[in-house]
């Protein structure tokens, strides 16, 4: 008989029992969209994990220090600083493209009634090319031309009006302040500004106000003040630019945050909070984030944080599809009742086949594509059902929140829609498997007996 023969008399034997062929198909339905859809919500929940890894830093970026790496027990009490030496020796090894220094500062800045404490990131222009900090306005900070300063996008929030000592998140009004048209006030010496406005640094002596600086913004970062970022609360600055203005404004006194002899005179280098690191690859980033550490700095990257949410995600899969899976184990259940009421009924025709000479493995090709079919069909309108329901989380999700961030909560890939219908069609075949030994089984003379 031919394989088209086959599928013919399948086909027909489905729809001379449509009703029975609906309920056990609608079961496959059920179990399909059910699987579909949790194992849906596991990825979603991967999906939106990642995403959000991704905002606190990239995936193959890694942050050095001098404290990260820090053991209370180790004998070594050498002081470990941050040079260009240092970063030279990180940008030689294996994988990395780009090891740039950062310098940070903490100044007050001005404008008008409002005055904000910022942290100032000197950084090489490499470096800030390669975070992907998408600009608003202007451009990002020039290597020549002085220093200017480049503000993230929730930057503005850390102005406070000095007569009211209202900041934006008291009043929930964004400031007045237009850091790209009008002149920003900027002062370095913080310690100085405070010394000055408190009456002097305790020792008697009457603290002159430090000087103000008028630094041009090169830019800003694209978003509102509700759109964060990693980068959002941060200014941005060229490095050279940076070292030379703090060079020319602490000319002869220790620079804040830098180290000093034991005659509290300050060292003629500048050394660096961090080093930025760009590895070539993720799967690099563990080896070099080991080697940096062996040389006992600290080192951290999101690989650690990103391998724990994935080792996590698998474990809601397995759970969220374990669950989706006892749907189609019923279903499973009804497609081979439904296959074994099929063979009690047409014994008579299975034996008059045998008679006639019909091979026993076209018999248990006929009702194996009949499973087959139940599972196909039942496993393609599932996933139709499953791209509803998600489509509908994702929409209660996304106004539930307001601002849209959950709106991938339920995310259905194009490689679990072709397993899901596989695995549908396998299930069915599986299940019909019995039944169709059994019809193989059955005597020829006693099957045309049977009325």
């Amino acid at each position: 008989m031919k394989f088209l023969d086959l599928l013919r008399m399948s086909s027909s034997n489905l729809l001379r029992r449509k009703l029975r062929t609906a309920l056990t198909v609608l079961g496959v339905v059920i179990g399909t969209a059910s699987i579909v859809v949790m194992i849906s919500l596991g990825l979603g929940l991967q999906k939106s994990s990642l995403e959000q890894i991704e905002q606190y830093g990239g995936l193959t970026t890694i942050n050095v220090n001098t404290w990260g790496n820090w053991d209370s027990s180790s004998s070594n009490t050498e002081e470990l600083r941050i040079d260009d030496a240092l970063v030279e020796k990180i940008a030689a090894m294996p994988h990395v493209e780009i090891a740039s220094p950062m310098l940070s500062v903490n100044v007050l800045a001005k404008q008008g009634a409002y005055m904000g404490n910022l942290q100032v990131y000197g950084m090489t222009q490499e470096a800030m090319k390669s975070m992907n900090m998408e600009v608003g306005e202007g451009t990002l900070p020039p290597a020549n031309g002085g220093l200017q300063f480049f503000y993230g996008n929730q930057v503005i929030t850390n102005f406070y009006n000095a007569k009211t000592n209202e900041y934006y998140w008291d009043t929930m009004t964004v400031p007045d302040v237009d850091l790209m048209k009008d002149p920003v006030f900027v002062i370095f010496d913080t310690d100085a500004y405070y010394n000055s406005t408190s009456g002097g640094d305790g020792s008697g002596k009457v603290t002159a106000p430090p000087k103000k600086y008028i630094i041009p913004t090169s830019g800003l970062m694209a978003g509102t003040v509700d759109d964060y970022s990693e980068n959002s609360y941060n200014v941005y600055a060229d490095i050279d630019q940076l070292k030379a203005m703090l060079k020319k404004i602490f000319k002869g006194k220790a620079i804040p945050g830098q180290p000093t002899n034991k005659a509290g005179k300050p060292y003629k280098e500048i050394y660096y909070d961090q080093v930025y690191v760009k590895v070539d690859s993720m799967e690099n980033v563990q080896e070099i984030q080991k080697a940096i550490q062996d040389m006992g700095y600290g080192a951290s990257s999101n690989a650690e944080w990103m391998q724990q949410t994935k080792d996590q995600m698998k474990m809601i899969q397995l759970v969220l599809g374990g669950i989706g899976a006892v749907s189609l184990f019923v279903a499973a259940i009804g497609i081979a009742n439904t296959m074994m009421m099929s063979i009690y009924e047409r014994t008579k025709e299975i034996g008059i086949i045998k008679v006639l000479g019909c091979d026993m493995n076209n018999i248990r090709t006929m009702f194996l594509l009949e499973a087959g079919f139940i599972g196909f069909f039942g496993g393609l309108v599932g996933l139709i059902l499953s791209e509803t329901i998600s489509f509908v989380i994702n929409m209660v999700a996304a106004g539930a929140d307001g601002s849209g961030y959950y709106s991938g909560i339920s995310y259905i890939p194009v490689w679990l829609v072709l397993a899901a219908l596989v695995f549908a069609v396998l299930v069915g075949m599986v299940a019909g498997f019995f039944p169709a030994l059994r019809a193989m089984k059955l005597s020829p003379l006693a099957a045309i007996r049977n009325e």
